[in-house]
């Protein structure tokens, strides 16, 4: 009986210790992308991105295991519940606000926008300090759709030094490099729209497109990935 109670106490202990070093870790989340592409057909097109965007930086940031990365599941529900909205150009107030319902330490705001023909887009992004409300990092970059998830990835590696988040193991971020450089624009943009569909309740069309995301890019896992997830939530 003692033995059972000293070991009972000790896993205790070191599930204590374990959700205390998880809880010291740098907590970071990503809002969704504010889409300022100029005119009104264009800008529509784009939408999608928005959400596929910031799950494509938090997939990229998620790799660092020396940080704690809000999932996008859990940014959803809390705008929901909350009845927020990032659609538009995010303030500081905002993404501090959003931040402490989250309770992370740093709060990723992006925006895109591409030039009229479409053949380059531009990512602006700030990370906001949820404790003194302050920006602490501002980066930018650009490059052509077709290398869209080669450029969230340089951002993320830009974010976690300009943050001064603990350092990527250097096989993990050649890695990163290279899977990145595999996705085309055109998975992405799938993706993103099977994100919207989920969010908006319409999970069999959501299915379905992660599906055609799979079957035309198995080598995006991120797709595999929900559609797990939503088959398995769907008991299939």
């Amino acid at each position: 009986m003692k033995l059972q109670k000293l070991f009972v106490a000790t896993a205790g202990l070191m599930l204590a210790g374990a959700s205390a070093i998880a809880q010291s870790k740098p907590t970071v989340a990503v809002l969704y992308f504010t889409n300022s592409v100029l005119g009104a057909k264009a800008n529509e097109d784009y939408a999608p991105l928005s959400k596929g965007m910031a799950d494509m930086l938090i997939q990229e940031l998620s790799v660092n295991t020396g940080i704690r990365v809000t999932e996008r599941d859990q940014l959803q529900r809390i705008l929901e519940e909350q009845k927020l909205s990032t659609d538009g150009k995010t303030d500081p107030a905002t993404a501090v606000k959003i931040g402490k319902l989250l309770g992370t330490h740093h709060m990723v705001a992006g925006t895109f926008i591409t030039d009229l023909k479409g053949t380059t887009m531009k990512l602006t992004v700030k990370v906001f300090n949820t404790e003194t409300s302050e920006i602490e990092f501002t980066t930018s970059g650009s490059d052509k759709p077709d290398n869209l998830f080669a450029l969230i990835n340089k951002v993320a590696g830009q974010i976690n030094k300009g943050l001064k988040l603990p350092d990527i193991p250097k096989q993990v971020s050649e890695a990163q490099e290279k899977k990145a450089e595999k996705i085309p624009y055109q998975a992405i943009m799938l993706y993103s729209r099977a994100l919207n569909l989920k969010d908006s309740g319409k999970k069999s069309e959501a299915i379905e497109l992660f599906s055609q995301t799979v079957k035309q890019f198995p080598q995006y896992d991120a797709a595999q990935k929900e559609l797990d997830k939503m088959k398995k939530q769907a008991g299939n």
